[in-house]
Formats: C-alpha cells, sequence, structure tokens
C-alpha cells in the first residue's frame, strides 16, 4: 500500500574518493546516522557515490555485485531510513554497470543501470562500462518511484516511459561536471533545471536531481543538487561548488492537485506512440 503521507527527503552533495570503497561507505553510514537523527525519511547520494567518477582502469576492480558483504551497512541502515546510492555493480555474467540502489526497510528494494554512457567529448563512460537495458518504475513505502542517472535523463524517452509506469517521484543522480560557465552562472545548471522543470510539469511528478561536487582529474563537478514540484517550481536547492545538502519536504497531494487539473499523463495514446514508433523504427531498418 502506498503511502498518503508527505516525507522529507535530503540530496547530499559528496566529494567521494576516488576508487576508496571503505572510506566512502563510511561516510555514506555516518551521513545517514546523522539524517535519521534529523527525522529524514529518504537520503539520495549522487552517481557513484561509492566509488567516484573518473575510474578508468580501476572500474572492474572496485565493481560489487549487489549482495556484496560491502553494502550490508546500507541494508541494515536503512530500517529507519530509505536510501539511494551509487557503485560500479558486477553483474552475474560480470559486466560492470553504473548502478543505482535503493534500499529500504532493510534490504534493497530496486537496482537501475545506467542506461545511457555518454561517449563523446569529455566523456569516456562506454570504453569501461556495460549499459543497461531496462527502464523499471518501482513501489517504495512512500509510493511509486523510478530511479534514473546522469545521462539517462537527457533522452526524454526514458522518464517518459516511467510516468506512464505509474511514478509520483523520480530520483536523477548526477556526476555533472562544471561547463559553460558565463555572466548568468553554469551554462549546464541552468540547462539541468530547465530540463528537469519542464519534465516534473509535463509528466506531473517530483523530480530530486542529485549531483556530486569536488575534482577528479582536474574536473570539478559543480553540485547545485535540487527538487522540482509538479508545477515545475524548484523548491529547493543545494549550494555550488561546495558539500553540503538540501531538505524538501514532498508527497503526493501535489502529484494528485496537478493531475486532476490536468489529466496529462492519464490521456496520454500509447497506442499511437507504439504505432508511431513501430513505423519510424521500420523505415530506419529499411522495412
Amino acid at each position: 500500500m502506498q503511502s498518503t503521507d508527505a516525507f522529507r527527503v535530503r540530496l547530499v552533495q559528496t566529494a567521494p574518493k576516488l576508487g576508496d570503497l571503505t572510506a566512502n561507505m563510511a561516510a555514506h553510514i555516518e551521513i545517514a546516522k546523522a539524517a535519521v537523527e534529523d527525522g529524514i525519511d529518504l537520503l539520495i547520494f549522487p552517481e557513484l557515490s561509492l566509488t567516484g567518477y573518473y575510474l578508468r582502469d580501476l572500474t572492474s576492480e572496485v565493481a560489487l555485485p549487489v549482495d556484496a558483504r560491502e553494502l550490508r551497512d546500507l541494508a541494515e541502515i536503512s530500517q529507519t531510513i530509505g536510501i539511494v546510492a551509487g557503485l560500479v555493480e558486477e553483474g552475474s555474467q560480470f559486466g560492470v554497470f553504473a548502478s543505482a540502489l535503493y534500499y529500504e526497510r532493510g534490504h534493497l528494494a530496486h537496482v537501475h543501470r545506467k542506461v545511457y554512457l555518454p561517449t563523446y567529448g569529455m566523456f569516456d563512460e562506454g570504453r569501461y562500462l556495460s549499459a543497461g537495458r531496462s527502464v523499471r518504475a518501482f513501489d517504495s513505502r512512500f509510493g511509486r518511484m523510478g530511479l534514473l542517472v546522469c545521462e539517462d535523463v537527457w533522452h526524454p524517452v526514458v522518464p517518459f516511459l516511467l510516468a506512464q509506469d505509474g511514478i509520483k517521484y523520480l530520483i536523477v543522480t548526477a556526476n555533472s561536471p562544471s561547463r559553460g560557465v558565463g555572466v548568468g552562472g553554469l551554462a549546464i545548471q541552468r540547462t539541468y533545471e530547465e530540463m528537469l522543470a519542464t519534465y516534473a510539469r509535463l509528466l506531473q511528478v517530483y523530480i530530486c536531481f542529485c549531483n556530486r561536487v569536488g575534482y577528479e582529474d582536474g574536473v570539478s563537478f559543480w553540485g547545485g543538487s535540487f527538487v522540482v514540484a509538479p508545477t515545475g517550481e524548484i523548491i529547493a536547492r543545494g549550494p555550488r561548488l561546495e558539500e553540503g545538502h538540501v531538505d524538501a519536504e514532498i508527497g503526493p497531494a501535489e502529484v494528485r492537485r496537478e493531475r486532476m487539473k490536468a489529466p496529462l499523463v492519464e490521456e496520454e495514446n500509447l497506442d499511437l506512440a507504439l504505432r508511431e514508433l513501430r513505423r519510424i523504427a521500420d523505415e530506419r531498418s529499411g522495412h
């Protein structure tokens, strides 16, 4: 049964130590204990929060299966708080994935493997990681949720699929580098804020975007985590370029209000979408 109550969410902008699972896990547990004391219900860490980002040849060395003993402390503390964390996952066939894990009530409740691996410009993920092959909503004690990792959200079909799969809350974890510095601030930050505000308004969901900070390989990560309401309004923002956190209270009432005003999600024509996608796919394949 899904909750009808509001709950408190905390997005934590960490600067993980590259390749140091032990130190990063200790930091996660310390942060989680503090969040429990503060009455937080759901705690969200950034993409690859347990490993760091520019791993390159370390990628396979730090990879863990999701049932690894090193992750048991996260499961244990999730008895009292929901937790989203990121790591390099070792799959059953030894592929390695940039995965986001969701823990609650003492167990691992959902795993999302990053589907889109940027391999262009300053990014080289496709060389070291395997791509996930599915996008699934999941039920949590807070309601139905979706979990995406960074580049996934740059492809509109992915949040669209999750909305049609019934989510009320979308969690996006990221390792977004600082790019496009100008008079108005960081261009990449404005892009994320505008993009996710648009998704939130059109899909009528809450979106929690959690981005890391710190430096790796001379690259700066900008933080600036935020929470967007189903109206498209950013209701909470974290600091830019420094460690910290941002808290917000969210719940199903605002989702219901927006969907009652305009049932955009409910009235989506999936038959039309499927028919036209099949046509486009056939045309591209030459059939």
